[in-house]
């Protein structure tokens, strides 16, 4: 974290007028929203983890950052408003030099019932834009240096991160334009398929399409990180075999520890790795849980790492864990379908429902994996790959 985070309190959007500008909302706490566990260590332990986040740069591989309204009711009024309320609070608690930001995506329905129709995608990067413009602690990275200029300030640098691409059929100079618009992360394909490839969601994996070797060369060019999260398998192992640059899985677990097909197959892990690439292991509800530990917590986030960590090493592994600032499991029911939640969640094992992820539930928590991994014996240059290192090897490599 370096130098203690110059948060001066600024809301979003608080440059304008609520309820005149602007709709309002009654938004949650961006800390301490429920009663998240913390893990217990003793005086040396404590002061070892000030010390780690101290001196190392700390970076989540996928978050949101966004604050939602208190009432689920009013998730779909808000996403289709589309103005986005930052977690600038909490993000300058997390400990977090970097994130990169998920936005809307997968539910951003400000121009069109289709998340990723063209107009929504760049209203959303437009909207965050509008709002960090207006502030001193969060800017946009476009280089691999931002992660250590906001290091070295006491900043945040915000990676735009597409977790699918837009609907642009065969135009992909529209690709260059994403790129311009600050796009440094983008996905294959969002659960469904596409034009591209086949997502996660499909029944039927066609891999990677004509099309789709056309855009990982392009975002091989421009210098934007493929990432592979939302991806089918056989699409994601020919688009590790097809980039000339490591690709990233910013969010997901282990499949051999949970049937899921959010999850990836050692195959792909294995994959991924060999071509230098990192595996970030997330934390959204009913995930990264496990027959040993089904009922959704750090405990079960921690096992995929585990995992991960024992199938490829130590230089692959970094998290992702995907939370938000609010009700992440009504999120998941409101808006279930756009998200393809019934299709990576047929034929699992019955597991006990949670209200939230204990130990992970926002990204003012990212701290809790520095304490358990203290608490579980890495040492403090294990520990400085997983929070930061290795994703900064792959940005420095890739983004030009």
């Amino acid at each position: 974290m370096g130098v203690g985070k110059r948060y001066s309190g600024y809301k979003s959007w608080s440059f304008f007028e609520a309820d005149k500008d602007y709709k309002s909302y009654k938004l949650v706490r961006e800390i301490n929203r429920v009663p998240s566990r913390i893990i217990p260590l003793s005086k040396v332990e404590e002061e070892r983890v000030d010390e780690i986040i101290e001196k190392n740069i700390i970076i989540s591989l996928h978050d949101h950052s966004l604050v939602y309204p208190e009432k689920p009711d009013e998730f779909i009024e808000y996403m289709r408003i589309g103005r986005p309320w930052i977690g600038y609070e909490g993000l300058a608690y997390s400990g977090l030099d970097g994130f990169f930001e998920g936005m809307f995506d997968g539910v951003a329905l400000m121009r069109s019932p289709d998340p990723w129709d063209w107009d929504n995608v760049v209203h959303q990067i437009g909207m965050f834009q509008a709002d960090i413009d207006h502030q001193d602690l969060v800017f946009v990275a476009r280089r691999s240096e931002d992660f250590e200029k906001a290091f070295r300030e006491g900043r945040i640098a915000m990676v735009i991160h597409l977790e699918g691409p837009p609907n642009i059929r065969e135009d992909l100079s529209k690709v260059d334009i994403l790129y311009g618009l600050g796009v440094r992360c983008m996905g294959i394909a969002y659960s469904r398929g596409n034009e591209f490839g086949s997502g996660l969601a499909d029944k039927i994996d066609r891999g990677l399409t004509d099309l789709g070797y056309e855009l990982v060369r392009r975002m091989n060019k421009l210098g934007i990180l493929i990432d592979l999260a939302h991806a089918g398998d056989k699409t994601s192992l020919d688009v590790i075999e097809a980039s000339k640059d490591p690709v990233v899985i910013t969010h997901a677990g282990a499949r051999s520890l949970w049937p899921s097909r959010r999850m990836k197959p050692d195959e792909v892990i294995q994959a991924l790795a060999e071509r230098g690439g990192v595996f970030g292991v997330e934390a959204a509800p009913h995930t990264t849980i496990t027959i040993n530990n089904p009922r959704h917590s750090i405990d079960s986030v921690m096992e995929h790492f585990q995992y991960i960590e024992k199938l490829v090493g130590i230089d692959h592994v970094a998290f992702g864990p995907d939370t938000l600032f609010g009700d992440h499991v009504a999120l998941h029911r409101v808006f279930g379908e756009y998200l393809a939640i019934s299709a990576t969640e047929e034929n699992l094992p019955q597991f006990p429902r949670v209200d939230y992820v204990d130990g992970l539930e926002n990204p003012s928590e990212f701290r809790n994996i520095i304490r358990w991994l203290v608490k579980n014996g890495y040492s403090d240059q294990e520990i400085a790959k997983i929070i930061g290192g290795n994703i900064l090897r792959v940005t420095r490599r890739v983004w030009r």
